[in-house]
């Protein structure tokens, strides 16, 4: 015997066991739905720095190139590279032949001078003699005019050959005195206490000074030194004088020099420049730098001409504050938007993830201050990943 449902009843019956095959199938996809896995790190205290790093050139302080004044052969040197020179200290000398000679011309010259003036004086004197005596002749009507005339203008004309003498001597004596520091200037001495750090002529080199001061060698005071430093245009803006940088060189050990920005250039290195002229060459990139300098004790002379320094400026620093990694903040956006507003999202001892308000302070590529929004402790999300093979229930 067969029983026959109605159509209608029949298609309700599909339709149920329809919906119940879909929540079955829901029920299963939850329980055995994988587990997400939270990467965190913690609030914790720590020190921050914000900064500006850039890289720079040691010179000496206090230096200065000592040149020959004179033309000559050099027939001593007295220093070496490395040299320890006081003030004063004879460093070198030239050939004084020349320079001897012209003065030994000019005071030969000046001698004759001094002896013609000596003989014109005594003409002067005699001048004046017979001038008083046709004076006299002249009240006793005992002389013509004519010899009057003639002892008057005798006079003069030794008055007169007087001052000639005296100017040639005066100058004789300017010209001698310019030949006698030419002479004195065969023999170079230190101009400031320091070390020899560079020596650029040879014993038997000749030189010539007529057109330009050649230079012999270079004296620097290493006691101190100051730092050449290349800051980007990017960057130039964050920099201010008195603000505290430190350096490293390349030395590899770990070491910190620790000094305050003295200035900050108002143009960029160029050819010819001052930065150009003295320890940074004009940059040929496309890239603007601005040239900083700041100063550094060196008394223990571990620094040296020339080396390279690792340079960071402090902008911005804060020690033994709440700190929260920077990759778990995210700045808030929009219009109205404070500065220094992030949102962080905090993982709770449930397991569930809350989303926080939080204010920073000093920040850098890392960590940032936390001022306020977070405690100690706590752990702020900065990623998560599915985990492969995770279920809560299994068929």
């Amino acid at each position: 015997m067969h029983f026959r449902f109605p159509r209608s009843t029949g298609a309700r019956l599909g339709t149920v066991a329809t919906l119940l095959a879909v929540a079955v199938g829901a029920a299963l996809w939850h329980t055995r739905k994988p587990a997400v896995v939270y990467e965190t790190a913690p609030v914790k205290r720590a020190s921050i720095e914000a900064s500006v790093t850039a890289i720079g050139t040691l010179q000496p302080q206090r230096y200065v190139d000592v040149g020959a004044q004179v033309s000559g052969q050099i027939t001593r040197l007295h220093v070496a590279p490395g040299s320890a020179v006081k003030h004063g200290e004879l460093l070198a000398e030239i050939d004084p032949s020349v320079q001897q000679a012209t003065v030994d011309a000019g005071r030969a010259a000046l001698a004759g001078l001094r002896a013609q003036l000596a003989e014109q004086q005594a003409q002067h004197r005699l001048a004046g003699r017979q001038h008083a005596r046709q004076q006299v002749m002249a009240v006793h009507e005992a002389t013509s005019v004519n010899d009057q005339e003639v002892a008057q203008a005798t006079l003069e004309s030794a008055v007169a050959r007087i001052a000639s003498l005296k100017a040639q001597i005066d100058q004789t004596q300017a010209t001698l005195k310019a030949d006698e520091a030419r002479l004195g200037y065969t023999r170079i001495y230190a101009p400031m206490a320091g070390t020899v750090v560079s020596v650029d002529a040879k014993e038997g080199q000749t030189l010539n000074a007529t057109y330009q001061t050649p230079n012999i060698l270079r004296i620097a005071d290493l006691s101190a030194m100051t730092v050449w430093t290349e800051v980007s245009e990017a960057d130039v803006r964050r920099v201010r004088p008195e603000m505290p940088v430190y350096f490293t060189t390349l030395g590899g050990d770990a070491r910190r020099w620790r000094g305050k920005v003295r200035q900050v250039l108002p143009a960029p290195a160029v050819a010819g420049g001052v930065a150009a002229g003295t320890a940074l060459a004009p940059s040929t990139s496309k890239v603007i730098l601005y040239t900083v300098l700041f100063e550094v004790d060196n008394a223990d002379g571990e620094l040296m001409p020339q080396m390279t320094a690792q340079v960071v400026f402090v902008t911005a620093a804060a020690s033994d504050v709440l700190a929260a990694p920077l990759p778990a903040l995210k700045p808030v956006t929009g219009d109205g938007a404070k500065p220094g507003l992030y949102t962080a999202r905090v993982l709770a001892g449930d397991g569930a993830v809350q989303t926080r308000e939080v204010r920073v302070g000093v920040r850098n590529r890392l960590a940032a201050e936390v001022l306020e929004g977070l405690r100690e402790g706590e752990l702020l999300v900065t990623g998560e990943q599915v985990a492969e093979g995770a279920s809560r229930f299994q068929l």
